[in-house]
């Protein structure tokens, strides 16, 4: 499994995120490639202390029962549920989006576990480094999947 603190790993992502154009298309669901790199941000934002976010009670007790289910999974589902702060509607600069997703990418390789400033998720609760690490490296994946790269 890629580690999202490895240089190497984060090296691949970025060589796929290199392969993608204004022009690229998404395989399933509805966000434009520009929406994409922005929306790939969020997490890795909030991860980073920049984006406070709180899950209601319903959503902390389903998010801790499904927690194992979704980090123990090969892939995330096609068309899975996202947070609502983590949506993008609008239309953003492919350039700097796709440079803004390189840049977070690169604070985990330089910094590794001292990037994450907070262990506890909204929806799935405390979480590890390396739980971190998967869910992020699979929420990457999932989406660089959607566009062919």
């Amino acid at each position: 499994m890629s580690s999202i603190f490895s240089q190497a790993d984060n090296d691949l992502i970025i060589s796929r995120i290199n392969q993608l154009t204004p022009n690229s298309k998404a395989l399933w669901g509805k966000m434009t490639v520009d929406q994409m790199l922005s929306h790939c941000q969020a997490p890795l934002d909030f991860a980073f202390g920049k984006t406070p976010m709180k899950a209601n009670f319903l959503m902390r007790i389903i998010g801790k029962l499904v927690r194992n289910k979704i980090l123990n999974s090969k892939e995330y589902q096609k068309n899975s549920p996202t947070a609502p702060a983590f949506i993008r509607k609008e239309t953003y600069d492919f350039e700097a989006a796709k440079q803004g997703l390189i840049e977070r990418i690169n604070v985990f390789s330089e910094l590794g576990q001292k990037a994450i400033k907070t262990t506890k998720h909204p929806f799935f609760g405390e979480m590890t480094y390396e739980e971190w690490s998967k869910m992020h490296t699979m929420h990457l994946d999932h989406h660089l999947r959607q566009f062919g790269v």
